[in-house]
């Protein structure tokens, strides 16, 4: 790295504390009718992380005005997006962007001047045409990270294969929060959270638990769950999915997106229209992201469904929920216990599963459309100019297949209907 990257880098990061202080909101980076385009390489195309982001935003915040388009695309650079990303981005519009490129940027060999340079420079460019095209509000994600144990790479030395490349995407990470400040735009730390992740989880797990993925880059559905931790909060949402108070003397009630169909002391029924993310899979593996929880404070920074009981006389008392019981102190009742976070089994499973999966099926299109036909679209500009009638198919494919995305937004969004719980709290 040059030395007036490298000073521009540390000023970033003496800096960073002031800049937290004041940390930008959803509703700042995600105003009413919002559009996120999430954009990066091939770990975005994976379709994960940018699902769960899609997932959090609707059915967890509540935010059903924002839309949601991924445009990932394997084995791109910064600087491919930069020169695909006026022509791709009209299909949608965007008001927001997220990024997330350096694993390729690196090429898979120690940092170097060169490297730090080419990446800058092609970030750069991204950000400028994000600017030129109007999008108001960037989030700029550094690169994740590479696997501990399966990242095997021999030109690395003295350093391993993944304590090597690690130090190069954490050096294309610090360029990147540099840039984020240069354009006065957000920062989302991808790297040190899958790093963290990974330094926790492994000794508890095995160092074969794979949190960056088994070819050692490409991670499975725990280290996307990180990814879209990092971004989320990056966006600025403040984690509060609801409340609900239950009186032992008196009535329920509860805080928006949460609506009490009846309640007597000690118990409540609710229909609620937010739903706490659910985790799938099982506590060892990969495959699923209920294996990471343990090891990230998703649950504590996104995922607060609080139950308070208050005039509560015993000094225990048991919670069931979702056919599931469990004790509390008198003291944690009172100041509140996260439902998400303490309950394995919830009433929204089902719903949440099934918008996912649908949301898979609507993410999986949007790539085709932009790989497949947006993209390409480039290459016919010459027939267009010279022909209107090959510049009308082109102008209605334009219309029609966009529409075709947002049917099937709306069509995923079904699974979301209010789902109907009760809670029940016994004096022990």
């Amino acid at each position: 790295m040059s030395a007036k990257l490298s000073l521009l880098a540390l000023f970033t990061l003496a800096t960073a504390g002031l800049r937290a202080a004041t940390p930008p909101t959803a509703a700042a980076l995600l105003p009413e009718g919002a559009r996120l385009a999430v954009v990066g390489d091939s770990i975005t195309e994976q379709k994960q992380y940018s699902r769960f982001i899609e997932a959090y935003l609707v059915a967890c915040a509540g935010r059903a005005d924002v839309k949601v388009f991924q445009f990932g695309w394997g084995g791109e650079t910064a600087r491919g997006f930069a020169q695909r990303a006026a022509n791709d981005l009209a299909v949608f519009k965007p008001t927001t962007v997220t990024l997330c490129y350096g694993m390729n940027d690196g090429g898979y060999r120690p940092f170097d001047e060169n490297i730090g340079k080419a990446y800058a420079d092609a970030m750069r460019a991204v950000l400028t045409v994000l600017k030129e095209a109007g999008v108001r509000h960037v989030v700029v994600g550094s690169p994740g990270a590479v696997d501990t144990f399966y990242f095997k790479r021999d030109n690395f030395a003295p350093k391993s294969g993944a304590d090597g490349y690690n130090d190069n995407l954490r050096q294309l990470g610090e360029i990147g929060r540099t840039l984020a400040g240069e354009f006065q735009q957000t920062f989302a730390d991808v790297h040190q959270p899958m790093i963290d992740a990974m330094r926790m989880a492994k000794p508890a797990l095995g160092e074969n638990y794979d949190v960056c993925g088994g070819d050692g880059f490409h991670p499975n559905a725990n280290g996307h769950l990180v990814m879209a931790m990092a971004f989320l909060k990056a966006l600025g949402c403040d984690g509060n999915i609801g409340e609900i108070t239950i009186d032992m003397n008196g009535p329920a009630t509860a805080s928006d997106g949460h609506k009490i169909l009846a309640s007597a002391p000690g118990s409540a029924e609710l229909e609620s229209s937010r739903y706490p993310f659910c985790f799938q899979g099982d506590e060892k593996s990969s495959s699923g992201t209920r294996s990471i929880v343990p090891f990230i404070p998703f649950n504590q920074d996104l995922n607060r469904f609080t139950l308070k009981v208050a005039n509560l006389s015993s000094p225990k008392a048991s919670v069931t929920w979702a056919g599931g019981t469990k004790e509390f102190t008198k003291e944690q009742l009172a100041a509140g216990i996260n439902l998400a976070a303490e309950f394995a089994v919830t009433p929204f499973d089902a719903n949440f599963a099934a918008y996912l999966g649908s949301l898979a099926a609507k993410q999986q299109f949007e790539t085709m459309l932009i790989k497949e036909l947006v993209t390409r679209f480039r290459a016919f500009d010459g027939e267009a100019q010279a022909d209107p009638e090959v510049a009308a198919a082109f102008n209605t494919l334009r219309k029609k297949l966009p529409a075709r995305q947002a049917a099937l937004d709306t069509q995923a969004r079904q699974a979301l209907a209010p789902v109907k719980h009760a809670l029940k709290v016994t004096p022990l």
